[in-house]
């Protein structure tokens, strides 16, 4: 949860709207009856021991809570042809949990996408072969992002996943000695044939470990190989990680108890008894008058784009700059949506990437993350500084210790001022965001 609550300049903050009022339209009234020694629960866990408590939501708040949901489909990944292959998904499954894949062994994606954990790591900053300086974010729903990192140094789920192979501080893995290890294993090699067909090109001949851009020795090694052999093993990695994107397509959250109560609505119901009352005064804050909407928008609770919300660098170190760098990388990426690799080459991805802009206002901007499950990822930001959802909302609410930022950078927080009660109201709704998910229980064999 790293994008917040737009400055929209409107004038002076309303309250929340609770209760009735009869400047408002009281369009949906959930209420909730107390049961005096009994021992009933609501929705969310917590006693229902208050009094009946009416909660109206605006119109306005409403019509934004329904267009939030159900979440759709996947778009289309029009540069990765095998993106809804099934064989292609059995193959990416089996590579994102090869260890294989690292310099020395011991790494693979699962290691800082672990199943178990919404396919996060529950670390501030992810630990492959050494300490990354970004916290890992969940891969479940991960098809529906524009960009993808951080800093949107990918334009595709496909070429995002070949990055961390030879990321040093990840899986420290080369592109040559992963093609050497799928040609070289007939288990493997089968199961790629399969899918992407016959491979002409012989492994054992290739360098150990080879790539461009690499140390001294790996560089040294890639640039001795003939044009047509680099080409062939750069089609391979291509090939591996649109196998694992098709894969990670298939990481999908199940309905949440939000989606119950706007399916519910938007049958005609009144939400039934889906949301407590805490839910639903914190929905009509997100929805209404703290803007949260404003960047976590639609219904995969995300823009889509990069802001900088002045999160202060942990431990006085250097900020990191963000998608000023990441606009860099993905233009300079041959692995892009125009690259040679790519199934659409003059598609409209490949026309975005192109438009990217390199310039100072992008500085220390990140992505904005879907909320959707956001109470099972804890710790927040795309440096892990927030241990629990309860720290992020209160940030945004008195922006204590923000980084200020200069007049040629977006602004797109005001503080909320919230009550303390209505930091709580706010983190019961977005907690009511978590479900299922499918690939939970999967542990790669």
């Amino acid at each position: 949860m790293d994008a917040g609550h737009r400055a929209m300049n409107r004038g002076p903050r309303h309250r929340a709207v609770v209760g009735s009022r009869a400047d408002l339209v009281p369009v949906i009234a959930v209420t909730m009856l107390a049961m005096m020694g009994c021992d009933r629960s609501s929705p969310s866990g917590v006693g229902a021991d208050e009094d009946a408590v009416a909660v109206s939501l605006d119109a306005d708040v409403r019509r934004r809570a329904l267009a939030a949901s159900p979440l759709p489909e996947p778009p289309p990944s029009p540069t990765n042809r095998w993106s809804e292959d099934s064989g292609a998904a059995d193959f990416g499954r089996r590579m994102f949990f090869e260890s294989r894949l690292s310099g020395d062994g011991s790494v693979s994606c699962a290691t800082c996408h672990q199943p178990e954990r919404r396919f996060t790591d529950g670390l501030p900053v992810s630990k492959g072969l050494g300490s990354a300086k970004r916290h890992a974010p969940t891969l479940v729903d991960a098809a529906h992002h524009r960009w993808f990192n951080w800093d949107g140094r990918s334009d595709s789920m496909w070429a995002h996943a070949i990055r961390p192979i030879e990321n040093p501080l990840e899986m420290g893995g080369d592109r040559t000695a992963a093609t050497r290890m799928i040609l070289g294993d007939p288990d493997l090699r089968s199961g790629y044939e399969s899918v992407f067909g016959p491979v002409d090109l012989d492994f054992e001949e290739l360098p150990r470990r080879a790539r461009p851009h690499g140390g001294a020795v790996e560089s040294e090694a890639w640039n001795s190989m003939s044009v047509a052999d680099r080409e062939r093993v750069d089609s391979v990695v291509a090939n591996l990680g649109k196998a694992m994107a098709a894969y990670q397509r298939t990481l999908r959250s199940e309905p949440s108890r939000f989606d119950a109560w706007a399916a519910d609505v938007s049958s005609g119901g009144d939400g039934g008894s889906h949301l407590d009352a805490a839910e639903l005064r914190g929905m009509s804050l997100f929805f209404g008058r703290a803007e949260c909407w404003e960047c976590h928008s639609g219904a995969f609770f995300s823009d889509g784009e990069f802001h900088n919300i002045g999160i202060p660098a942990p431990g006085g170190l250097p900020r990191d700059s963000g998608r000023y760098e990441g606009s860099l990388l993905v233009r300079e990426d041959p692995f892009n949506a125009a690259g040679r690799h790519s199934d659409a080459p003059d598609g409209v991805q490949a026309v975005l990437s192109a438009g990217v802009k390199h310039d100072s206002e992008a500085w220390g901007a990140f992505r904005t993350p879907s909320l959707r499950g956001v109470g099972d990822t804890a710790p927040y930001m795309h440096d892990g500084s927030m241990p629990d959802l309860e720290s992020v909302v209160r940030f945004y609410s008195t922006l204590e210790n923000a980084v200020q930022l200069d007049h040629h950078q977006e602004s797109v927080l005001t503080p909320l001022m919230l009550e303390p009660s209505e930091v709580e109201d706010l983190v019961a709704f977005l907690k009511s965001l978590s479900s299922s998910y499918v690939g939970r229980e999967d542990g790669g064999r």
